[in-house]
């Protein structure tokens, strides 16, 4: 099983790096190139790519789209290469930053607004968090109500009502899932992952497949990132609605980093920083909501639209210990696939 998620997610980088890229045309060379490596879905980096085009003129700024796992993976071999082709990261969880700070790999900035943050941050400037995904449940109430699906996240994996019809993204491709089978793992045990393994969830390397497994009715219940809720509903006039779970939303602040310039593609950190900075900035965050997603600044409580406020998610949010997110990668990787996708 291992073997065939590694030809899957090697297959993946080749197909998402490669078709994924948001560039320009112009008739004359930028001052500097950004090449930011990010885990936010296609659909959100047209839009801040035009908004950071117009903040930067100078630059020639580039995104390239993949899951955090598939980054990861991509990561692996260009450092093996010795340079990365990346100067900006923007993964789903803040637990790859702890690595990359400990392989020296990242380069220090100062955010002069960091007393903004409403969450942690590196002390010493070599990590940020920059934007809040949610992760959740949903349901399709034009062929479930909710009273008679489970509403928890122990009742997805344990509930019969619901046994046979899940779906959830696969962790090893996706950061926001495997940052919430760590946290669902140290709440409720590896009996979690049995408890999966036994409810037949399906496994979908895309939140669109989940999706539309509600909306045919093959799914009753699935866990998903609330801005793809969000978003299905504003722009696909979904029917589909959000269950915060009653033993607590998992709230993940996805981080952004700087590569120094012993490792980054276009040894201008400068430039970086100044990208990196705008995406902390008020203008950055109201590109981070307007996107679906939540901002990390104490000073803009605007929610998405469709959403509740931060705060209240927060206050009953399930907690995650990074830590263990980061140094129990290989463990939480080897009992999905043995208990979860070997079944």
């Amino acid at each position: 099983m291992k073997k065939i998620l590694c030809l899957i997610i090697g297959l993946m980088i080749v197909f998402t790096f490669g078709c994924s890229s948001v560039d320009r045309d112009r008739s004359h060379e930028p001052v500097a190139e950004v090449v930011i490596y990010t885990s936010m879905y296609d659909y959100i980096i047209e839009p801040m790519w035009r908004q950071l085009q117009e903040s930067f003129p100078q630059y020639g700024i580039h995104f390239v789209y993949g899951g955090t796992g598939v980054i990861q993976e991509r990561i692996k071999i260009e450092e093996a290469g010795g340079r990365l082709g990346a100067d900006i990261l923007m993964v789903a969880e803040p637990a790859y930053s702890f690595e990359l700070k400990d392989k020296g790999m990242l380069h220090p900035f100062i955010f002069k607004e960091a007393s903004n943050l409403a969450f942690d941050y590196d002390p010493e400037g070599y990590w940020y968090p920059v934007r809040v995904s949610n992760m959740v449940l949903a349901f399709n109430p034009e062929r479930n109500s909710r009273n008679s699906i489970a509403n928890s996240f122990y009742g997805f994996a344990n509930d019969s009502s619901v046994r046979n019809a899940i779906a959830m993204r696969n962790p090893i491709v996706s950061g926001t899932t495997f940052a919430s089978v760590s946290a669902l793992s140290d709440k409720y045990g590896d009996a979690y992952f049995t408890a999966l393994g036994n409810q037949r969830v399906m496994i979908d390397y895309g939140s669109d497949g989940s999706l539309l497994k509600l909306e045919s009715g093959e799914s009753k219940l699935i866990m998903v990132l609330e801005e793809s809720i969000l978003r299905a509903r504003k722009e696909n006039n979904s029917k589909i609605e959000i269950i915060y779970p009653s033993d607590g939303t998992i709230v993940i602040p996805s981080t952004i980093m700087v590569i120094n310039n012993k490792w980054n593609a276009s040894r201008n950190t400068e430039a970086a920083v100044n990208v990196a900075n705008w995406f902390l900035s008020r203008d950055g965050q109201e590109a981070i909501v307007d996107a679906w997603m939540h901002s990390v600044r104490k000073d803009f409580t605007k929610p998405p639209q469709g959403s509740v406020p931060l705060s209240q998610i927060v206050s009953t949010s399930l907690p995650v210990n990074w830590q263990n997110v980061y140094r129990n990668r290989q463990d939480i990787v080897t009992k999905f696939e043995t208990n979860v996708a070997g079944r």
